[in-house]
């Protein structure tokens, strides 16, 4: 093997996600002095479920397709995470990604413990009925490992409402007709119809511009006039540059998995927004717009960066030349420990992604919490609501900043592993 070739081979992401995860814990373990049996405990996943299973395609071909669940922790209630659509989906990927749940339903102090899953796969090469054949068939594989009081599911990349639909009806499908409405919160991110939360959609972007407006609020910044630049101009990204528009900042970069453009004099996020869903996606070409190379996004001059797409997208390589005075992470593990603490070192500040993006799994309980009480809440008491208990998180992750003399990512953790060390201590370990 070349030495490019290595190098290439250790800059894929599914390879640094775990590595990444397990840096951060174990440098917040030693901040916390945590319990050494409990950090045993911590750093393994209780389950790692791949399943294997056949298809039947448009053209009659059966297709095999192999599909990941894996649940990290539960001792703080049933497990819960996003299932994602990925070609680079593997089971170290997914690993990372469940402990990351993990941390961020104890830090957001909700009833819920870390999962996460999904299949390998390029949706964009199927379509939409052997899309849906997939995830049924995903679903039925699953069987009891997952379940509204055990183990709940959500979107993430590349799935949507619609996907969570079908999950929701396959599962339901599986139980006596007496119990099958008593399931209906099997997944979260459903279509508001099909027993979804007005505003999950924009549940997590909305968290995002959240905690970029409380950090600016305690630096005495306004946003009107500010900077940003958005990486994945998804769900989350969009929805993140949709309200910081609102509040007066300007988009001047978009990258995604068609290309990256830009404009310093600013992007309409609604015209964007109206442009790509009229090209499939691809904003390429949208007026008054240019390309550069995807090397070149985030030197960017901006304020803020959002990176709202995949994990380890911010490295030591890049992170020298990011011009911004905040990065605000979208994403799951965006940010690679050696770029933090080259941002940091630089004055760049970082919110972290179990602080930053936990507006969706915040909205997911809401959603959870409707449909188990036979509720129905509206869009502007859930936005009410989302606002205030992401405000009380940012306060008291910026309270331990404070006091301990350490970043917002290590506060976090501290809170988050702190509360799970708390209920073992007080529940014991069985037998």
């Amino acid at each position: 093997m070349t030495l490019t070739k290595e190098l290439k081979q250790k800059e894929q992401p599914k390879q640094g996600m775990l590595e990444n995860v397990m840096k951060q814990f174990n440098a917040a373990a030693e901040l916390v002095d945590l319990n050494p049996n409990i950090k045993k405990i911590l750093e393994v996943t209780n389950n790692e479920l791949i399943i294997h299973f056949p298809v039947r395609m448009d053209n009659g071909e059966v297709e095999i397709f192999k599909g990941y669940r894996v649940q990290h922790n539960n001792a703080l209630g049933p497990y819960k995470g996003g299932l994602r659509y990925h070609p680079t989906i593997d089971i170290d990927s997914v690993k990372a990604l469940a402990m990351w749940m993990t941390w961020k339903t104890s830090l957001a102090g909700l009833p819920y413990g870390g999962a996460k899953g999904g299949i390998q796969i390029d949706p964009k090469k199927y379509s939409n009925s052997e899309l849906e054949r997939i995830t049924r068939r995903f679903t039925y594989a699953l069987g009891e490992n997952i379940g509204p009081e055990h183990d709940i599911p959500a979107p993430d990349v590349n799935t949507n409402a619609q996907t969570m639909a079908w999950i929701a009806d396959t599962y339901m499908s599986t139980k006596a007709p007496s119990e099958r409405s008593k399931n209906q919160h099997v997944v979260t991110g459903k279509p508001v119809g099909s027993g979804g939360l007005e505003g999950r959609d924009r549940a997590t972007g909305f968290g995002v511009f959240l905690t970029i407006k409380f950090w600016a609020e305690n630096k005495k910044i306004d946003l009107s006039g500010k900077t940003f630049i958005v990486q994945g101009f998804g769900n989350v990204g969009y929805w993140a540059a949709h309200f910081l528009e609102l509040e007066g900042a300007k988009m001047v970069g978009v990258q995604d998995a068609f290309g990256t453009i830009v404009n310093p004099e600013g992007i309409s996020v609604e015209g964007l927004f109206d442009f790509s869903k009229n090209n499939s996606g691809n904003f390429i070409g949208f007026p008054n717009s240019s390309s550069i190379a995807k090397e070149d996004f985030f030197s960017l001059d901006c304020d803020i960066c959002i990176p709202a797409a995949l994990g380890n997208q911010i490295t030591a390589e890049n992170a020298p030349f990011i011009k911004a005075f905040l990065v605000a992470e979208g994403a799951n593990g965006p940010t690679t420990v050696e770029a933090e603490q080259i941002l940091l070192s630089r004055g760049i500040e970082v919110i972290p992604d179990i602080l930053c993006n936990s507006g969706g799994v915040i909205g997911s309980y809401f959603e959870w919490l409707q449909n188990r009480n036979g509720e129905l809440w509206e869009l502007e008491e859930i936005l009410v609501r989302l606002n205030k208990k992401m405000s009380e998180v940012f306060k008291k992750v910026l309270k331990a900043s404070e006091e301990k003399g350490i970043d917002m990512r290590s506060a976090a953790y501290v809170i988050a592993i702190e509360r799970i060390e708390k209920a073992y201590i007080q529940r014991g370990i069985f037998p």
